[in-house]
């Protein structure tokens, strides 16, 4: 039973994990998107049709990966190029990525999906309780915890992280020496949009291997305030992103024992949690404001 209860958990984790992560190094740069639940839906309608059409959930993923990078190139030309609001054009991308996908997707309801397989390490995914939890998972689950700590890793032990952050803290000061604001804000947002788009086709190809419409349910906002959580530090999203993601599977537990409360105030619990550390957080003014980017959503124009 505590087996499977972790298996589940972390699988719902995975997503926000990975959309988070990919946020968190957008943010990093200076630029506030929150277009990152159409980004999720896009990869999540991409990677099920292209696994169904090719048979190869693998496929499924890259296309994925792929598209989420396309939808976040396109929030960067209108945000970074054409100077756009940041806020409006990242609401914008959301309401697209629902419509369309939700176009795109609607041969796709009630089809049998491809589901992405495990990769089982041999002997060590026998043991019990660990070895189907840590040595028995699928590649997007090993892809979500390698990039955390790799991108802790460039943060903050890399001259190309360092860059980054100064970027996001003080873009004039950046220009002024030199560094190319614009050119590493591109590559953040494109990082962000292909952590997006994996994201989402892990939900149609492991959580849940099938297309249901609007299937991501919001968890492209809790992948952004997870990044608040997390006060920008990759490895605090991580601890975060499993919380939530217990947070999530213990209100279907609760439903599946029967306890005696309105299933409708279960599943909002994940989202009442989300509500209720931003609201602890903005008591602290002091900690929101140790990690937080300084020039974070702030428009940038290169001296011409």
């Amino acid at each position: 039973m505590l087996e499977a209860i972790l298996l589940t958990v972390s699988m719902a984790a995975t997503p926000l994990l990975l959309a988070a992560i990919g946020e968190l190094v957008v943010e990093r740069s200076g630029v506030l998107n929150l277009g990152v639940e159409g980004m999720m839906i896009m990869g999540a309608v991409t990677g099920f049709g292209v696994a169904l059409m090719t048979g190869n959930p693998f496929l499924g993923a890259l296309a994925a990966i792929i598209v989420g990078a396309l939808f976040s190139l396109l929030f960067a030309f209108l945000t970074l190029t054409l100077v756009t609001n940041q806020v409006a054009t990242g609401l914008a991308l959301t309401l697209l990525g629902l419509g369309l996908s939700g176009m795109i997707g609607e041969s796709f309801v009630g089809q049998p999906g491809v589901r992405l397989p495990r990769l089982d390490v041999p002997f060590l995914s026998e043991l019990p309780i660990v070895g189907r939890l840590v040595f028995s998972q699928d590649m997007i689950f090993y892809v979500s915890v390698f990039l955390t700590v790799a991108v802790a890793w460039f943060l903050f032990y890399t001259k190309a992280g360092l860059t980054l952050r100064s970027v996001g803290d003080n873009h004039n000061s950046a220009h002024a020496l030199g560094i190319k604001v614009v050119r590493i804000r591109y590559l953040a947002v494109l990082f962000g949009g292909a952590c997006a788009g994996l994201a989402g086709a892990h939900l149609s190809l492991v959580y849940v291997p099938q297309w249901v419409e609007n299937m991501t349910a919001g968890r492209g906002w809790i992948a952004l305030a997870l990044v608040v959580f997390a006060s920008w530090r990759p490895l605090r999203v991580l601890a975060g992103a499993y919380l939530f993601g217990a947070v999530s599977i213990g209100q279907l537990h609760a439903q599946a024992l029967g306890i005696g409360i309105p299933s409708q105030l279960l599943s909002a619990l994940p989202y009442i949690a989300t509500i209720v550390v931003l609201v602890l957080i903005s008591r602290n003014r002091r900690l929101t404001m140790v990690n937080t980017p300084a020039s974070l959503g702030r428009p940038f124009v290169p001296d011409r």
